[in-house]
């Protein structure tokens, strides 16, 4: 993470009362030979019991269901219970590698018994656009295995063209058919990265604003909440797709696979763009506990994160809900593997990828940030835009 130095303070401030997070099933404790792992079920393809990827890396997995969020998984990790339930886990966002590694809660890797970090994607080598989201003072604590650029999701067949441009949010032939996340994270970054690409408004950093910028960028939301322009914001990945199938919205910043799964349920052409301001980029990474490396789970770990890294994860995960793979040969892999993907699937898979990558080459991307510097700006600010 480039944005900001991490440290204790920081820490203590973003967890402040937050509930722990769930304890370890006893059914799963008592598997003792399996590796424990704290993980939403988007770090998986294949069966949902995780037998598949368990089988793909030769181990036994005791998968716990993670969605809290990041200052609890923080807290559960530092000063909670987590490194005597879990070997390893993910992360909830931008920034929790250096949180975790800071204060001693994940273990430093080794690389070189990965064999499949051979063919990581070159922005995770050092000196690379996404080095810093895996390494902590210089030393590699996480791998990366789903990654994406948020961008917007459009009802191509009711608007009939191409939308490549956050400002259609703001635009009044889309008053009250205009969705926006109910997250201040993603929401506020993306309209920051809108309003300064634009020359609407002076923002330096929008993974990591000013109080003064956090408030135009609010009050700019406000403005346009008040005179009715969203018919929502959308909350969780159901909610998310009901609005896009039903017609009920027409354009939304949203994830990509909920765009995937709107399609897929209305049998409509629902597109995600590439917006020519930028988009709010991110990846999530996977860990291996201290305690994981206390208990000698090192080796699954390692297994585990070679699947992660490997073409045949990467082929997958993008077929089935869109993430970006973090390594190199996917598509020729796919091209090499017809019994598995046919014809139709594999033009999907190769066209998907290649919008991904124009969405990642856009100058004006900012890297996801769960902990920005002005975090309480960030609160108060976003309070007041639900309130309005």
């Amino acid at each position: 993470m480039n944005q900001m130095e991490f440290n204790r303070r920081q820490l203590m401030t973003l967890m402040g009362s937050a509930a722990l997070a769930a304890g370890l099933p006893r059914s799963l404790a008592a598997q003792t030979n399996a590796l424990k792992f704290w993980a939403p079920g988007i770090a998986r393809v294949g069966e949902q019991d995780w037998s598949t990827m368990a089988n793909q890396a030769g181990i036994d997995i005791a998968a716990i269901a993670k969605s809290a969020r990041a200052d609890e998984s923080i807290q559960k990790m530092v000063v909670g219970d987590g490194n005597a339930l879990y070997d390893a886990m993910t992360d909830n966002g931008g920034g929790m590698e250096d949180a975790l590694a800071s204060q001693g809660a994940i273990a430093e890797l080794d690389v070189s018994r990965i064999p499949n970090w051979a063919n990581v994607e070159d922005r995770y080598l050092e000196g690379g656009a996404a080095a810093d989201t895996i390494r902590y003072e210089g030393k590699v604590v996480a791998i990366p295995y789903i990654s994406n650029a948020d961008a917007l999701a459009f009802n191509y067949d009711e608007i009939g063209e191409e939308l490549n441009s956050w400002e259609v949010l703001f635009d009044e032939q889309f008053k009250g058919r205009a969705a926006l996340q109910n997250d201040f994270g993603p929401t506020l970054t993306n309209t920051a990265i809108y309003l300064k690409q634009s020359g609407k408004q002076d923002i330096e950093n929008p993974s990591d604003m000013s109080e003064a910028e956090v408030k135009g960028v609010c009050q700019f939301l406000i403005e346009h909440k008040k005179k009715g322009q969203f018919r929502t914001f959308w909350d969780g990945f159901q909610n998310g797709v009901d609005l896009l199938a039903s017609e009920e919205v027409l354009v939304m910043s949203t994830w990509e696979p909920i765009q995937i799964v709107a399609g897929r349920k209305s049998e409509k052409d629902i597109r995600y763009g590439t917006m020519k301001e930028g988009h709010q980029a991110w990846n999530n990474i996977v860990m291996l506990t201290k305690g994981g490396m206390e208990r000698g789970m090192d080796e699954a770990f390692y297994k585990l994160a070679d699947v992660y890294l490997s073409t045949w994860f990467g082929a997958r995960t993008l077929a089935g809900l869109g993430f970006t793979p973090q390594m190199k040969g996917v598509v020729e892999y796919v091209e090499g593997n017809t019994d598995d993907f046919d014809e139709t699937a594999r033009a999907q898979i190769i066209q998907r990828l290649a919008r991904k990558q124009e969405r990642l080459a856009v100058p004006g991307n900012s890297w996801q940030n769960v902990f920005p510097t002005n975090i309480r700006a960030y609160q108060d600010w976003w309070a007041r835009v639900q309130a309005a």
